[in-house]
């Protein structure tokens, strides 16, 4: 069974009464449901929990990550991002989560100031899939829709993505990349767009069934250890 860690700063839903109202129980604890009801072992943890609930131990028996963070990026440890960073080129797998595009590790991976544009008006958002046999897409159509989002427009600083899964459209005319793949070390992170605190995103379904299939794409695949450094002895005899 796949391992999750949902990850969440928690500091929206306990200062502003509507956001609580539309995730009682936190955005993360609205996403670690739907992943539970899909068949994953699923933890929580927050910011302002010791180490922010990431833990060596904590780490050590997560398979996936998923991120999500916006007021408080600067509160987040820097020592703590380090380990992350490392358990994600070790093979664990991270899914960044709408504003999580300006966390700390995020930037880090990407190596960009991962910075764009964006509009809070309530616009809708059309989804289109650009990567139909992919298995992040699996059971999603050819486009969906949320009828309420916040819009993020290009440029998207980021890297030049190993693969566009989602495109969005916004009623405004802007279009952004939404479902971006990564690999970095022996690690997979995958970038999704949708998710601003004042609407309920993370209960329609479509993002839900994304984030799930983002989650078997990311978790790590088993086999040795990678060998670094040098290597006297030849897999040849050199002197046949």
């Amino acid at each position: 069974m796949i391992r999750v860690t949902v990850w969440s700063e928690y500091r929206h839903e306990k200062r502003n009464p509507k956001i609580a109202e539309i995730y009682p129980d936190g955005m993360h604890g609205a996403i670690a449901r739907s992943l539970s009801d899909a068949g994953f072992a699923v933890r929580t943890a927050t910011l302002d929990e010791p180490e922010h609930g990431r833990t060596e131990d904590v780490l050590a028996t997560t398979d996936v990550m998923t991120w999500w963070g916006h007021m408080a990026h600067g509160d987040v440890s820097d020592a703590i991002v380090e380990r992350v960073h490392k358990r994600v080129l070790e093979g664990m797998g991270l899914i960044v989560l709408h504003s999580g595009h300006f966390s700390k590790i995020f930037k880090r991976l990407m190596g960009t100031s991962c910075d764009l544009r964006w509009r809070e008006a309530g616009e809708r958002e059309r989804l289109w899939v650009v990567s139909p046999g992919h298995p992040i897409v699996e059971g999603i159509g050819e486009a969906f829709e949320i009828p309420h989002e916040e819009m993020y427009g290009e440029f998207f600083d980021i890297p030049e993505p190993d693969e566009l899964v989602l495109l969005s459209w916004f009623q405004g005319g802007d279009v952004f990349r939404s479902g971006c793949c990564y690999h970095r070390g022996r690690g997979k992170i995958f970038y999704f767009r949708p998710g601003h605190e004042t609407y309920p995103t993370y209960y329609q379904p479509e993002v839900q069934r994304v984030i799930a299939n983002a989650v078997k794409w990311a978790a790590p695949v088993a086999r040795p250890a990678t060998s670094f450094g040098h290597r006297p002895e030849p897999l040849e005899d050199l002197h046949v």
